[in-house]
């Protein structure tokens, strides 16, 4: 990951969260956009599928209040999962108003192909890493996000 000028080890615990979380993101998105192709799903798009992936019986109100984006634009976007045969929408049978939306064969063989791109990514970003750091690393982003 090449830095800023500011980033340096002497002066890494003077650096906020914040930033290193931006530069996180901004080489991962480097990173997807050099190597993932736009012809199916596009990158904005990547997160949802991964997301359904992993969540168990998700709903497209889930998916709009998780991602905070409109109804009409999650709604857009799964009718095109469902039109590229990577997910199916049932009702749920204890609310007839809610859409399940789980992932087909086909979705999950894509989001395999996605699994194994991040997994790429986080190997490179923490190539000189042991694998204790990695997973204290993992459990303090944690408690960032869930505090």
């Amino acid at each position: 990951m090449t830095l800023p000028s500011q980033f340096t080890q002497e002066n890494s615990q003077n650096i906020f969260i914040y930033h290193y979380i931006e530069e996180m993101i901004a080489n991962y998105r480097k990173y997807i956009k050099e190597v993932f192709d736009e012809t199916d799903i596009t990158r904005a798009e990547l997160p949802f599928l991964i997301r359904i992936r992993f969540s168990e019986k998700t709903t497209q109100k889930e998916l709009v209040e998780l991602f905070k984006v409109s109804e009409g634009y999650t709604a857009k976007l799964l009718r095109k999962f469902e039109d590229k045969g990577y997910i199916t929408r049932c009702e749920d049978p204890t609310n007839r108003r809610k859409k399940i939306v789980e992932l087909t064969d086909a979705g999950i063989e894509k989001t395999d192909e996605l699994i194994e791109l991040i997994d790429n990514w986080e190997l490179k970003v923490t190539s000189e890493m042991s694998d204790e750091e990695i997973n204290l690393l993992k459990s303090l982003l944690f408690k960032v996000v869930s505090s």
